[in-house]
């Protein structure tokens, strides 16, 4: 009779997984938890404690590390002394081990977690059993994925296991023990405050794609363990998405990502933003956001950090867009969006912003730096100018500045009534950046009259400042630290314009 040995943290589809395997013929061994699990649901199970002959201790922390258990994982049925030495110590061979790991990198997901409870959610036994497995893969078949259950019992059912699935699974073990372990050591070298000495990066394909940017270059999806990260994206509906589609939603669930409690909407093009708003409602949202640049709208990925409802789905009806983004979206919205055959509805979390490295690819490596999350405090800020906000810009400021960190530099940004008017992206100079939004603002037929700008950056020379002035808006945020920030504050106060200095810079490459 074969043997297997389940042990998961991830319970979903145990219970069938292991009634299949039950009907097959096959012994099953578990551990702890999930022992329990399939007691309760009338499964026979053999606890893994009456195979050790020793007792699960330490709680918990030590209950698979035992010979007989490894010994089961990593002996060959083709080696005479192997089994010779199974039989002598009266140990018998697994065929095929179910285990994921605790969930570490979910737990430290949480900002506020403890360290202790960091460090209790390191897996220890679970590596182990699977890294057995793996290197034994010709004989024991090591399942890492829930999702892998059907597909396993399929090929049971059909009699040999082929050894390209073998080495496909062991791939897939080796791949996820190191990313465990990147992580890891990820976030015990992050306690001391300092970057890691060596990093590891372990991702697995998700999915092979059409084509890359252009349609002569070969792409594909990798994705790692990240919480809220893009391996958590579900399709609702519509034609594959591209390369491109997936810049774009990761950029735009980034962009709606900074409102925690205001309802967000950020309409997206070539991972940038051409309309941004908040408002009380989704559909309110999407129009202000749309309104920024109706005509950049077009083929836009359109992001929300909310439940889209019925509402925004009727107020999308006359708009053409590659990808809808939301962590969710009512029945009635699908339906409507249904009726567009060519609409991508693609669910996926707010991203947390906490606790992650932001990775950029060059030329025989990669910079890496602590992911940006931006800041919502206000210590730091301070008027530098002669004549203070009013109460009105103010809230237009606050609203500019934490949009303008979306953009990318160099990013001016004018606001009015918490939404984004006229947005100039990705400029080589300030001072065209600054041109670029007011055209923009005028282009969509906003007056920028009595709006208020935001600059990623501090501004090199007067000239920003008196290009927005000629435009009309009455007050500016930005870093400071220029050298010239008394020529910038003077050109400000001589054009009776309010200026805060907030003291950090929020460049976007």
């Amino acid at each position: 009779m074969p043997r297997a040995l389940l042990s998961v943290s991830d319970k979903r589809g145990i219970v069938a997984f292991a009634t299949s395997l039950t009907r097959l013929g096959w012994e099953i061994v578990s551990t702890g938890g999930t022992a329990r699990l399939l007691h309760e649901e009338g499964v026979a199970v053999t606890p893994v404690d009456q195979v050790t002959g020793f007792p699960e201790i330490l709680d918990g922390r030590v209950k698979t590390l035992h010979p007989a258990v490894h010994a089961g994982l990593l002996a060959r049925p083709d080696h005479d002394e192997h089994l010779r030495q199974l039989n002598e110590h009266h140990l018998e061979p697994f065929a095929l081990v179910a285990v994921n790991l605790y969930p570490f990198r979910e737990t430290i997901a949480d900002p506020e977690v403890s360290r202790e409870n960091a460090i209790e959610n390191i897996d220890i036994g679970g590596p182990s059993m699977l890294r057995s497995a793996a290197k034994n893969h010709e004989n024991v078949l090591p399942v890492i994925d829930p999702r892998d259950y059907d597909r396993v019992i399929a090929l049971i059912k059909g009699g040999e296991i082929p050894l390209e699935v073998r080495q496909e699974f062991a791939a897939k073990v080796f791949t996820l023990t190191a990313d465990y372990d990147n992580a890891i050591a990820g976030y015990l070298t992050a306690a001391t405050d300092a970057l890691p000495a060596r990093v590891t990066l372990a991702m697995e394909r998700h999915q092979v794609l059409r084509y890359g940017e252009n349609p002569n270059q070969r792409a594909g999806l990798y994705t790692s363990e990240e919480p809220r990260g893009i391996g958590d994206l579900t399709q609702r509906q519509g034609k594959e998405l591209s390369f491109n589609n997936l810049l774009d939603i990761d950029a735009a669930m980034l962009a709606v990502a900074g409102w925690k409690n205001l309802v967000a909407c950020a309409v997206i093009k070539h991972t940038t933003p051409c309309g941004l708003a908040v408002a009380a409602t989704p559909a309110e949202a999407f129009d202000r956001a749309r309104a920024t640049d109706p005509t950049s709208a077009f083929g836009s990925v359109v992001a929300f950090n909310t439940v889209v409802d019925e509402s925004v789905a009727e107020a999308m009806r006359d708009l053409f867009v590659e990808v809808v983004v939301a962590p969710a979206f009512h029945a009635a919205a699908l339906a409507i969006f249904a009726a567009k055959k060519n609409l991508r509805v693609v669910e996926l979390p707010v991203p947390s912003g906490h606790g992650h490295l932001d990775w950029k690819r060059i030329r025989g490596g990669f910079l890496i730096q602590d992911a940006f999350s931006f800041d919502p405090t206000e210590t730091a800020w301070r008027v530098a100018t002669s004549r203070q906000p009013t109460e009105r810009e103010y809230e237009d400021l606050r609203f500019a500045w934490a949009a303008c960190s979306t953009v990318k530099s160099n990013a001016i940004l004018i606001a009015r009534d918490h939404r984004a008017i006229g947005i100039g992206a990705g400029q080589m100079s300030r001072v065209d950046a600054s041109f670029l939004a007011v055209h923009k603002a005028r282009q969509a037929g906003h007056d920028p009259a009595g709006a208020v700008l935001a600059s990623d950056g501090f501004f090199p020379f007067a000239d920003g400042v008196e290009e927005a002035a000629k435009a009309g808006i009455t007050a500016i945020i930005q870093p400071g630290g220029s050298v010239r920030d008394a020529e910038v504050t003077a050109a400000a106060d001589r054009l009776g314009m309010a200026m805060i200095m907030t003291g950090q810079r929020m460049f976007r490459h």
